[in-house]
């Protein structure tokens, strides 16, 4: 009796302990992958020394109040407390005036279908928007694909996520960046040059 004593007491230390390395390990797992910021009023600042890390393969999402908290690796959340459009214009200001990246626009389809009846505000937001994107004609992508894409990428590269205080459904905005001074046409270019090369 007294060894199935010692031997429940044993198992219990086991659970316990293995509990607790477990946690450690989950909470050590969050803390390496993932980087909230909650200091509203000095996103910019903050946003402003990353951008010089940022490079080709690399996102930028300046989203609405309502994209979810993800665990993927490699994200960086920001909490910006500013609505979407002027949020967003700070950022494509400061990848403009940058020697090195240039965004792709990317925006939720679902967008094209809302009708001012269903999302009041969706005119006005997108005149604001447009306005702001000037010449740059975003791509449509379904809300759902941005996941696949934005969990493919963090894996590897880091992901920026500006929080907004936007309330429009939809109206998510997704930079992904590229080469400033390299383009597509170069790279196949240097391609067929590597092939014929000995």
């Amino acid at each position: 009796m007294q060894n199935l004593n010692n031997m429940n007491k044993l198992i219990n230390i086991g659970i316990s302990g293995l509990l607790i390395i477990l946690l450690s390990q989950i909470s050590c797992c969050k803390n390496e992958n993932e980087v909230y910021r909650t200091n509203k009023t000095d996103w910019k600042t903050e946003f402003q020394s990353l951008l010089p890390l940022l490079g080709h393969r690399n996102w930028i999402l300046v989203v609405d109040k309502a994209f979810p908290l993800q665990t993927s690796p490699g994200l960086t959340i920001i909490d910006t407390g500013e609505k979407l459009v002027p949020a967003l214009k700070y950022v494509l200001d400061q990848i403009d005036g940058s020697t090195h990246v240039q965004p792709v626009v990317y925006h939720d389809a679902e967008m094209n279908f809302l009708t001012p009846e269903l999302v009041p505000g969706k005119e006005e937001y997108l005149a604001a928007l447009n306005q702001v994107l000037g010449n740059a004609v975003p791509v449509p992508i379904l809300h759902d694909s941005v996941f696949v894409k934005i969990d493919a990428a963090s894996k590897l590269f880091s992901v920026v996520v500006l929080k907004t205080e936007e309330t429009i459904p939809y109206s998510s905005i997704f930079l992904e960046l590229g080469c400033k001074y390299w383009n597509a046409d170069q790279e196949k270019e240097l391609r067929k040059l590597m092939q014929i090369q000995p």
